[in-house]
């Protein structure tokens, strides 16, 4: 039942100890505050590297041409092995478990021309697949298909950041640009999910970049393909294995040696992004819970030296009938308002921290902190347990007291 009188003299008691009050209070409010500010900053690298790798298909396998670091077949160690068409053309062969969306890459750094602008930008030759890969989206127009390879077409596709630095409010689509001074007609604009740092490239179709634009036609810088979803990263990773094998065939390398071929596995490296994240939370929590800790003990020490100074107090009190339930339920209950009234503000200042200083960085490992407001709820509902059990045992030790030994204490 409420009790008012019992309120009122709650909070007279908090008044007559201002200061000791707030030095209690404080330490609660830092450890959620430094909790939420944690938990926060978890959330903002999660979405960093989530984003990061989901602006990317996942299910692929992305090979690299690199240098031997092994000697082998005959040949001697930091030999350059340089991939070619027809390892992707075999690797398909050779795998028919693999997806249609497969894409070959070459990258240039070249001078991209509209009329009187001109800005240099990466240039990549790439298949159809590619699409599929980076999770590109059309804007307008179309995408480098099979048919601007079999014809060998003059086409571009350009990313979105690219239309505003050169064609400016011209429209695009149907417009001729300049790649190293080779005429090519824009067909599609492209964004994509990895955002504007993504959309500042011009795609080719592999074939004629090839021609255009390289010295070694059938040459390339990576090659990637794709694997059904459901692969499990075992089967990832034998799939990884039966192309390096069979590109060491070909290529006369030791199939051991690491940096021959550079494999970047999506969906390994994805797993062991989460698997850091994870950890990182795990560690946010034991952090962020040893402090509210530290704060708890601070109610529960402050609310014995409250039963000590009360001594006398309390003594009266049960001389005059009050029952041990009353006592435990006074000092309980002064020790939860001080623990939840400062586990609220600690809650609001770091949500206003996460929002006001998280919410202004942005990179690449670090997107839009938030709180989860459902977990701080339940946080601060553990905080009212704990000042509870906080004040429990000074309050308990304060029901034991016996009038007469009260009465005594000076």
């Amino acid at each position: 039942m409420f009790d008012l009188d019992k309120w009122f003299e709650i909070f007279g008691t908090i008044r007559k100890n201002k200061l000791r009050t707030f030095l209690t209070g404080f330490s609660v409010a830092w450890g959620i505050m430094m909790l939420v500010v944690l938990l926060g900053a978890g959330e903002g690298l999660k979405n960093g590297t989530t984003s990061r790798f989901l602006a990317d298909a996942t299910n692929t396998l992305w090979i690299n041409g690199g240098r031997t670091s092994l000697s082998g077949k005959g040949f001697k160690a930091d030999r350059p092995i340089t991939l070619k068409n027809e390892d992707l053309t075999r690797s398909l062969q050779q795998n028919p478990g693999l997806l249609e969306y497969t894409a070959s890459r070459n990258f240039w750094n070249s001078q991209v021309t509209f009329q009187s602008e001109t800005g240099t930008y990466e240039v990549r030759g790439i298949h159809p697949g590619n699409q599929y890969m980076e999770k590109n989206q059309v804007l307008k127009g179309r995408y480098i298909s099979e048919k601007d390879l079999d014809e060998a077409r003059k086409v571009a596709v350009v990313g979105n950041k690219i239309v505003k630095d050169i064609f400016k409010e011209v429209e695009p689509i149907g417009k001729y640009l300049r790649v190293n001074g080779v005429l090519f007609e824009v067909v599609g604009i492209y964004s994509d999910a990895g955002g504007e740092n993504e959309e500042d490239n011009v795609y080719l179709p592999v074939n004629v970049a090839q021609k255009t634009l390289s010295q070694t036609p059938e040459d390339l810088s990576r090659f990637m393909v794709a694997f059904d979803e459901s692969y499990t990263l075992e089967q990832s990773m034998e799939l990884q294995t039966k192309i390096i094998e069979d590109l060491a065939v070909h290529h006369n390398f030791n199939p051991e040696d690491k940096r021959a071929v550079r494999v970047w596995n999506r969906l390994e490296n994805m797993k062991e992004a989460v698997g850091i994240i994870n950890g990182i939370n795990i560690f946010v929590w034991v952090i962020g819970i040893f402090t509210i800790i530290a704060g708890i003990i601070g109610v529960s020490n402050i609310m014995m030296i409250v039963v000590k100074e009360r001594t006398r107090e309390i003594g009266i009190r049960k001389s005059l009938g009050a029952t041990p339930g009353s006592i435990i339920s006074l000092i309980m209950q002064e020790s939860v308002v001080i623990t939840l009234f400062s586990g609220y503000i600690g809650l609001v200042l770091g949500v206003l921290v996460v929002n006001g200083v998280g919410g202004s960085i942005e990179s690449e490992m670090f997107s839009k902190p938030e709180v989860n407001f459902e977990l701080a709820l339940i946080t601060l509902a553990i905080l009212v347990v704990a000042g509870a059990l906080a004040g429990f045992f000074p309050a308990r030790r304060a029901a034991l007291i016996k009038p007469i030994e009260a009465l005594r204490e000076e």
